[in-house]
């Protein structure tokens, strides 16, 4: 099973082009792909409908779209437009096996004066797959405040694990004639979590490492797939800085339940995609 994670950066590639084409070549060959920044009305891109788009270019996939951030800037001046132009950023799940249900969640965040903070959010999938029923979350974190990271990696893991407990979209469906989903404890959590190895943040989603003995698996913190299929090699990075300043870092991550760690076998970036200014991060389970 193929598993891809990609943040498209609104459509728009390392030549400031936008090019859907492009981001739905780069990740097809997937059997899961978590996307971030796909948006709608959004003015850098022209506007595109970016889940109609990718949509149609990966027609064996089945898709969910959560936007995270839904707001109409022109119902804020003297005599809105009309119809209204909505501005939709947010998260998308395609799978080559049917999506039973999802669920879009808010990650905590705080108020900002000098720089803009968007609502981000976890989009939740429970996917049937060969491996069994898995819950896959395409994750978005936010990228100018660390404390503000680490409040969303507790509230993210939070509900992972509540999951079982609360039962997804939908429990007692028995009610109304249908079936009752599947309740899996393992799950996939799949994005830009902008945070680098050795931050707090990453701390916070992994568990502080043992000065003797390393990170070890154990069933309360997710695992950071790439440390499984052998340590990545250095300098690995999945974002590149391209106003020049050469901040480049390692920010998208595939994180697994514990019960799945057996199962990664092979992680890699891609580093000729060209789309955004991240790069695809796949994970291989079996």
């Amino acid at each position: 099973m193929k598993l891809v994670t990609y943040n498209v950066q609104f459509g728009v590639g390392r030549d400031d082009k936008v090019g859907l084409e492009r981001i739905a070549e780069s990740v097809a060959g997937a059997d899961i792909i978590a996307l971030q920044e796909v948006t709608r009305n959004y003015p850098t891109n022209g506007g595109i409908d970016m889940v109609a788009g990718l949509t149609a270019l990966l027609p064996n996939h089945f898709h969910v779209y959560g936007a995270a951030m839904d707001i109409d800037f022109g119902a804020l001046v003297p005599n809105p437009p009309k119809p209204a132009l909505r501005f939709q950023f947010g998260n998308m799940l395609f799978s080559r096996w049917p999506i039973a249900s999802s669920r879009n969640l808010l990650l905590p965040r705080s108020r900002t004066y000098d720089k803009a903070n968007l609502q981000r959010a976890a989009l939740e999938g429970l996917i049937v797959t060969p491996l069994g029923p898995l819950r896959v979350y395409s994750v978005h974190l936010d990228h100018v405040n660390p404390q503000e990271r680490v409040m969303q990696v507790r509230h993210l893991k939070e509900r992972a694990f509540a999951y079982p407990m609360e039962g997804g979209s939908i429990t007692g469906a028995g009610e109304y004639g249908f079936p009752e989903p599947p309740c899996p404890e393992d799950f996939i959590l799949m994005g830009d979590f902008n945070m680098r190895p050795g931050e707090p943040e990453y701390a916070e989603m992994t568990g502080a490492p043992d000065p003797l003995f390393g990170r070890r698996i154990v069933a309360h913190h997710p695992v950071d797939a790439s440390r499984l299929a052998g340590p990545p090699p250095e300098g690995s990075v999945s974002w590149t800085d391209l106003s020049g300043a050469g901040k480049h870092s390692r920010l998208d991550y595939c994180f697994v339940s514990a019960g799945l760690a057996r199962n990664v076998k092979e992680c890699w970036i891609d580093n000729d995609a060209d789309g955004s200014d991240h790069q695809p991060v796949w994970t291989v389970l079996e």
